[in-house]
């Protein structure tokens, strides 16, 4: 008799044996049982055929909750309201986040991911930017949820403090800035220190580091500071204007929406 599966997981938890149930992503086999590696709602993908076996997996999003179906003597609404979100508490792969960069090297620049983006954001570009959830390791939402709160704070260097040790950190490689031309790329040219840049998640990394890429048009420096304090508007993918002294700055500039 098979034990009743558990609806959430956390790492190091046993699933189920190995003769019931296929590991899938999320889980490592281990003495002939499957355990969860990451923390999250535990999912059976049924088999394909007969002869195989359903497979277990740990997802790294929430589960959508189901709307309930509606009564003869609910009261009908008058307008159909939004659907809420569904957030990612932890970046995931092909996650779309908002970081700040922390530090610029020759091969790579480090920085601190402020912003988990609402997957519905990355399909529907030319809609409302809905609210998203501000990241921590322990994996909690910020009170302030307000995107355009977050970033102008992110962007006045006076705000930049030992907080950015608590965010969860990534690297943005010299190969991953741009798609073409990877070879002339000089970090130094494409984002400074303070700059926010939105990017996707290619690899969880190790425990330290996430991995990004702005090799997209789509991704890139939105937002940043001239060396005279002032903030810049795009003029070109890889040029932004100070509007008070003129001036121009190389960066990776992200499409502007």
């Amino acid at each position: 008799m098979t034990s009743t599966l558990p609806t959430l997981a956390i790492p190091g938890q046993r699933l189920a044996p190995v003769s019931s149930y296929a590991a899938g992503p999320g889980t490592h086999v281990q003495n002939a049982n499957i355990y969860a590696s990451i923390a999250g709602p535990v999912l059976v993908n049924p088999a394909s055929s007969k002869t195989a076996k359903s497979t277990l997996s740990v997802s790294r999003s929430p589960l959508r909750k189901a709307a309930p179906s509606a009564s003869p003597s609910a009261p009908k609404s008058t307008a159909p309201g939004p659907s809420k979100p569904r957030y990612n508490t932890l970046p995931a792969v092909d996650s779309i986040v908002l970081a700040r960069v922390t530090r610029v090297q020759k091969r790579q620049a480090t920085v601190s991911i402020l912003v988990v983006l609402d997957e519905s954001a990355s399909n529907n570009k030319s809609g409302p930017q809905p609210t998203t959830t501000t990241t921590t390791p322990t994996g909690g939402s910020s009170d302030n949820d307000n995107i355009e709160a977050i970033l102008s704070s992110a962007a006045n260097p006076e705000n930049h403090s030992n907080s950015d040790e608590l965010r969860f950190q990534a690297l943005i490689r010299k190969e991953d800035v741009r798609a073409v031309e990877k070879d002339r790329v000089v970090m130094d040219e494409m984002f400074r220190v303070g700059d926010i840049v939105r990017g996707t998640v290619i690899s969880l990394g190790d425990q330290s580091f996430y991995y990004l890429t702005t090799a997209r048009n789509d991704l890139g420096v939105v937002m940043a500071r001239s060396e005279a304090g002032n903030m810049m508007f795009p003029v070109s993918w890889k040029e932004m204007r100070d509007p008070v002294t003129g001036a121009a700055e190389l960066r990776k500039v992200a499409r502007p929406f």
